[in-house]
């Protein structure tokens, strides 16, 4: 199961991406599994040089009872030190954020983190412009 952070690339230039795996508890990685989970309002941050992402929501998995998570704690990242060290580097710099941008599980739960620069309103319209722009030619060169 893979969970996309759509409006990552439309809110931010992204311009380079990590893989990271997350530390989960037993309920979280059976409710991830079947993509009851959102990164929509999630962000990473680096605290005492440990990772971390915040407000990712993994919903509740319905078939435990007293043994559940808390949706939208906060969950440890795993990477390498010298990664995070090169992350916090970039990210101390003027206007880089960390943005997930893809959540999925093959035997473990990793998560692609993008390091980006938000983009102001005009980018934003030139990039739905863009978008329109090929999707037009796109259209043209399929029924021609």
């Amino acid at each position: 199961m893979e969970i996309l952070n759509r409006r990552a690339k439309y809110n931010y230039f992204i311009e380079d991406e990590i893989e990271a795996g997350i530390v989960l508890k037993g309920t979280e990685i059976k409710s991830l599994r079947k993509g009851n989970a959102d990164i929509k309002e999630a962000y990473a941050k680096i605290k005492d040089n440990e990772i971390y992402i915040i407000n990712m929501y993994i919903a509740k998995y319905e078939a435990s009872s007293l043994f559940n998570h808390d949706e939208r704690r906060t969950r440890k990242l795993l990477m390498h030190r010298r990664e995070i060290k090169k992350l916090k580097e970039r990210v101390e710099q003027n206007g880089y954020t960390l943005i997930p941008l893809k959540v999925y599980v093959n035997d473990k739960a990793k998560i692609l983190i993008g390091v980006g620069r938000g983009k102001k309103h005009y980018d934003k319209r030139a990039t739905l412009k863009e978008k329109t722009i090929n999707m037009e030619i796109k259209r043209k060169l399929g029924s021609a």
